[in-house]
Formats: structure tokens, C-alpha cells, sequence
């Protein structure tokens, strides 16, 4: 697959893993900016950076960065908090997305998830995937507010209760 097509699949299947918890999802009308979702979290729009996660033995590597051809090779653009509050990433191989804050992965090239234990059983210091689970983490946030407490036919996600409660993205 080339780049493209990941970037695509991988877009897609982060805004499907919002969808599916009664986040709104919307898309900027034109390419070229630094994130290419907004997530509706209540209180606050949430700026999304879309990423493809590479397995690498026991390890996903997501790259924090951007980069485009030129003349001269390659220009490479880290993220920063100016430009995206998050980014999310797509793993094909487990059919996971997980969630990022920017603010653990700003102006570096990249991050490694652990999926499992380190042979020399390190684990201070590890970022577990598990740690960064879309769904766990979006609640997290505060995104999904008592889902089940709503259920009257349809579900809502408003933000947390009270309103106002929700904390940064």
C-alpha cells in the first residue's frame, strides 16, 4: 500500500472508533493542515492528527511527524501543541486505533507502544499500548459521559455531568 492509501485507512478507521462511542466527527474542507479530524468532546473540539501505527516486533511505532518531498529530499514537520491537541493512530494488524495527547509526544519524531511484557522485564519508562487504547483514553478525556444513564431510546453524548465539567483535550 502506499503512504496515501495507509493515511486514508487509518483516518478512517479513527473516525469510525469515534463514531461508534457518539462522538461527532468532522473533516477540514480542505488538505494541507496539520490535523486532518476535529472531535467533538463536549466542551471542546479536539484537533486530530491521523497516523498509521507500524508493527515492529512487540512494538507499533507511530511517527510524530510529517513529511513531503522537495527538491533538496525530504522536509520533516514535528507536531506541536499550536497545531494538534492529539494524535491518533490505526494499527491494520490488531484492528486497534489508539490516542495520543500531544503534550507526551511533542516535537519528537516518533513513539513506540509496547504490546507486551520487555524480555528483561523492564517497565518504568515503557508507553504501553494498552495505556493509549482509543476508547479507554477518549473517556478519558471526558468525551463519553454516561452513556447507559441516557438510554431512552437514543443514545447521547453530551460531555460529562454537570456540563462544564469536561477537562482539556
Amino acid at each position: 500500500m502506499t503512504t496515501d492509501q495507509k493515511g486514508a485507512i487509518a483516518e478512517m478507521a479513527i473516525a469510525w472508533a469515534a463514531i461508534r462511542l457518539g462522538i461527532d466527527v468532522y473533516r477540514p474542507m480542505s488538505e494541507g493542515g496539520r490535523y486532518d479530524l476535529i472531535l467533538d468532546l463536549g466542551e471542546k473540539l479536539c484537533r486530530v492528527q491521523c497516523k498509521w501505527a507500524s508493527r515492529k516486533g512487540e512494538t507499533l511505532v507511530v511517527s510524530c511527524q510529517s513529511a513531503r518531498r522537495c527538491a533538496d529530499g525530504f522536509i520533516r514537520r514535528r507536531y506541536t501543541a499550536e497545531e494538534v491537541d492529539a494524535i491518533a493512530a490505526y494499527s491494520l494488524e490488531l484492528d486497534r486505533c489508539f490516542f495520543i495527547p500531544i503534550a507526551l509526544v511533542e516535537n519528537r519524531p516518533a513513539i513506540s507502544l509496547r504490546l507486551t511484557p520487555c524480555l528483561n522485564n523492564q517497565r518504568r519508562r515503557i508507553n504501553w499500548a494498552d495505556d493509549f487504547d482509543f476508547a479507554a483514553t477518549i473517556r478519558r478525556q471526558g468525551a463519553v459521559a454516561q452513556l447507559e444513564e441516557r438510554r431512552h431510546g437514543m443514545a447521547e453524548a453530551r460531555g460529562s455531568s454537570p456540563l462544564g465539567s469536561i477537562t482539556q483535550c
